[in-house]
């Protein structure tokens, strides 16, 4: 049985789909054989849905979505204190989701919704878990898996079959290497990998590929050096930042990511001479 449609004339739904008459489907949203949608879904406008794609109560997604064959979406959080109650998954727009790809509604401990932004690329087996938050334009590489309570800013890449620790941060514009295990929070701009995982100098490549400008990149060169690479204490590197670079919208990036810190930083390795060289002329 179908759910409330606001289209039939342009909405495309396989005979053999299971929809139950509480889900919500928008206008241009295609669903393949054997998916089940349950009741208290929304699916927004032109989303496509491959086929045995199951998508679990109280889960909202976006318009101009992709969701893969086999993918789960909203089932109960794996969680021993979850007893049934109503919490949320709310996925954004243009988000590509491929197969066995898993994202769990959240629990009651937090603000009771995994959130997944706009703009997202999730590869196969991604694993993202209850009350998870993630902002827009990240890439999660196959079978990178996140604990609970794990939140990822924007545009940051996470390398395949990394894992990340529950309640960790990951900041805007960073990437992590494959097979990394990432136990302490990762700033802005910088580049981890390792288990556990350590600092490897700024995303440069990455930087340079989302049109930072030369100045801006100076400036958060300038950022990471006081932070990472002075004999100074975090809170005297705060300091320093808010003293050198008052008006630096990436220096105030990397105040706002340590002051909120909660479980510590990962650190940057120890560095060879003929690194420090390699890096100084990047």
């Amino acid at each position: 049985m179908n759910g409330t449609l606001k289209s039939q004339t342009r909405t495309r739904i396989h005979p053999t789909a299971s929809i139950h008459p509480g889900a919500e489907i928008d206008t241009g949203v295609e669903i393949g054989p054997y998916t089940v949608i349950a009741e208290d879904v929304r699916i927004g406008k032109n989303t496509k849905i491959g086929p045995h794609v199951v998508i679990d109560r109280w889960t909202t997604i976006g318009a101009d979505c992709n969701i893969f064959q086999f993918t789960s979406i909203g089932a109960p959080p794996q969680d021993l204190g979850y007893k049934g109650e109503k919490t949320e998954v709310v996925i954004g727009n243009n988000n590509v989701i491929r197969e066995f790809v898993t994202i769990h509604r959240a629990t009651t401990k937090q603000q009771r919704k995994t959130v997944c932004g706009n703009g997202n690329l999730f590869m196969n087996y991604v694993h993202i878990a209850h009350d998870c938050n993630l902002g827009d334009n990240i890439i999660m590489a196959n079978s990178a898996t996140l604990a609970g309570h794990v939140s990822i800013a924007d545009h940051a890449i996470v390398g395949g079959l990394v894992a990340i620790h529950q309640h960790v941060r990951i900041g805007a514009y960073c990437i992590i290497g494959g097979a990394t295990a990432v136990s302490k929070d990762i700033p802005p701009y910088v580049m981890a990998v390792g288990n556990r995982a350590k600092l490897y100098g700024l995303n440069s490549v990455g930087l340079r590929r989302q049109g930072f400008t030369r100045a801006a990149l100076e400036e958060i060169k300038r950022s990471y050096n006081i932070v990472f690479r002075s004999s100074l204490t975090l809170s005297e590197a705060i300091e320093r930042l808010k003293t050198e670079l008052p008006d630096s919208p990436h220096a105030k990036r990397f105040v706002d990511f340590i002051t909120a810190s909660k479980r510590g930083l990962a650190r940057e390795r120890s560095r060879r001479k003929s690194d420090a060289h390699e890096e100084d002329h990047e």
